[in-house]
């Protein structure tokens, strides 16, 4: 079992930065490759950057490539998502996954085993 716990959101004006954290209870932090997703209102909960155990590989979506970075400290068992250039179109509740396969960055939400409750970003324009 492993618990999910983010912080970090909150208020920002369009273009500029703020950086989420999800702490991850447990031993076997480095055995999960980690993912944030959103969800905005009315949307369907998309992608927005996975990372595999081993810091090895990182995927993006598309719409956050080049503005956003995931990384990991498995010795703090904590994954971050480093949001930069934000629009208003980033507004959203960001949630925290993890995968039990930490060979690969999995973009599907079915296959996620567990999840965070979600900070919410708000970008003001």
């Amino acid at each position: 079992q492993v618990q999910l716990v983010e912080s970090g959101g909150g208020l920002v004006q369009a273009g500029g930065s703020l950086r989420l954290s999800c702490a991850a209870s447990g031993r076997t932090f480095s055995s999960y490759a980690m993912a944030w997703f959103r969800q905005a209102p009315g949307k369907e909960r998309e992608f927005v950057a996975g990372i595999t155990g081993n810091c090895g590989g990182t995927k993006y979506g598309d719409s956050v490539r080049g503005r956003f970075t995931i990384s990991r400290d498995n010795a703090k068992n904590t994954v971050y998502l480093q949001m930069n250039s934000l629009k208003p179109e980033d507004t959203a509740v960001y949630y925290c996954a993890a995968d039990g396969t930490p060979w690969r960055v999995i973009v599907d939400t079915r296959a996620m085993d567990y999840w965070g409750k979600g900070t919410l970003v708000t970008v003001s324009s």
